[in-house]
């Protein structure tokens, strides 16, 4: 403990330090507005909370300020944004991504005594198909996420039927579709058999390493092992493993380099702190890559409690054709698999990233987190298209988000 000690005063040290940020691309006035805040959303973002103390963990982490954002559970929030009479045509960062979170069907699976059903296998069917359209892993409320046309901009037609299957049990009932707009979300309830899981969860830190990110990546030096110091704590009996990979862009140093999964922390710490901030040079990076990597060279375990995917970034991929298939590939891979997305957006995000950020999550079942100015770290922060919101201490918000998905 002491050598992390003496780690983790100069990390705070340094993240206190100014440092240089990702040219920013200039967003269009005639789709974002004067504010880029949508209708009822508060211009003056969240109201800081109290400083949290927190015992037991590291004395010098807690540093950098940040926010969350659940766009499932504000759905007819999302629906406003997405309404093409919305003079501010958010939906146009859909098309800018190719990607589409219109037609939602919201499952969750209970046993015969109404608990959740974690770790089961749940299909979206259309027509009686046997080939699914969607495929997710239920969580541990019993969440489930089903999505149909995520690659359309156009709505389904009233005569098509879709169905679920849960561990390869069809149920004939009509699911109801959840993303009819204006509306809040309705939910899906099915009866299936408890699935055996193991009490672990995967917790991997995918972030970006160029020039840009020495303040993120000196957060992740000073509070990782508190981070998982506390949640392991909060939640009893619960193993935690926890891998990281970094990513630059073609023609650096590396492109990806990653550490696989562990059970102890301090070897994922060992590997991060070895980390350096470097090359990049222009705006987009290698996220497909390392969307892919992740899931190619980190071993995620089946059957186990919860799979979260922290990715830490400050700038979005490269916008062209081969890149949108593989980033659509991925988010449909890490849904199927029950890998939660998070996406944490740093100084440097635009608001085209924002909502390829949030889609993100919502297509595996996560959350947006984002962070804010009010800590003074870093550069400046674009407040996001969102309503109110809480503004915590990043560790603490992630220790949080561990603990709602594992409790």
């Amino acid at each position: 403990m002491k050598s992390f000690n003496i780690v983790t005063v100069l990390a705070a040290m340094a993240m206190t330090c100014c440092i240089s940020s990702c040219s920013v691309a200039d967003m269009d006035s005639s789709i974002l507005g004067d504010t880029g805040m949508a209708p009822d959303a508060s211009p003056e973002g969240g109201e800081p909370g109290e400083e949290p103390g927190g015992e037991g963990g590291n004395s010098q982490a807690g540093k950098v300020t940040a926010g969350e954002w659940n766009d499932l559970d504000n759905w007819a929030f999302w629906n406003g944004l997405m309404d093409g009479q919305n003079e501010n045509k958010f939906y146009e960062y859909l098309n800018y991504w190719s990607l589409y979170a219109y037609d939602r069907f919201a499952v969750t699976v209970l046993d015969e005594a109404q608990q959740p059903v974690c770790g089961a296998k749940v299909c979206l069917h259309m027509n009686g198909s046997e080939t699914p359209e969607w495929t997710a892993i239920t969580d541990n409320k019993g969440s489930a996420e089903l999505w149909y046309g995520i690659h359309s901009s156009i709505d389904i037609e009233v005569e098509k039927t879709f169905t679920a299957s849960v561990n390869g049990k069809p149920y004939e009932t009509p699911l109801v579709r959840t993303s009819t707009r204006g509306e809040e979300a309705a939910m899906n309830f099915l009866t299936a058999p408890q699935t055996s899981v193991t009490r672990s969860a995967d917790i991997a830190f995918i972030v970006d390493a160029t020039g840009s990110m020495s303040d993120e990546i000196n957060f992740l030096k000073a509070d990782l092992l508190d981070i998982i110091q506390k949640a392991s704590a909060q939640q009893a009996g619960l193993s935690l493993r926890t891998a990281a990979l970094f990513y630059r862009d073609t023609g650096d140093a590396y492109v990806t380099k990653s550490e696989n999964f562990s059970n102890d922390p301090k070897k994922t710490l060992e590997f991060i702190k070895k980390q350096e901030a470097r090359g990049g040079g222009d705006y987009p990076e290698a996220v497909h890559t390392a969307l892919e990597k992740a899931l190619q060279d980190l071993s995620w375990e089946e059957g186990n409690y919860a799979r979260l995917a922290f990715l830490l970034l400050d700038a979005p991929p490269h916008h062209n054709q081969e890149v949108m298939e593989s980033i659509r590939k991925s988010i449909e891979t890490y849904a199927a698999n029950g890998i939660k997305l998070i996406p944490i957006a740093a100084s440097g995000i635009d608001k085209n990233t924002e909502f390829l950020l949030r889609l993100m999550a919502i297509f595996t079942d996560g959350t947006y987190v984002f962070i804010t100015n009010h800590s003074g770290i870093g550069n400046d922060h674009i407040e996001p298209t969102i309503g109110q919101y809480q503004v915590e201490l990043l560790n603490e918000l992630i220790v949080r988000l561990i603990g709602e998905y594992t409790e």
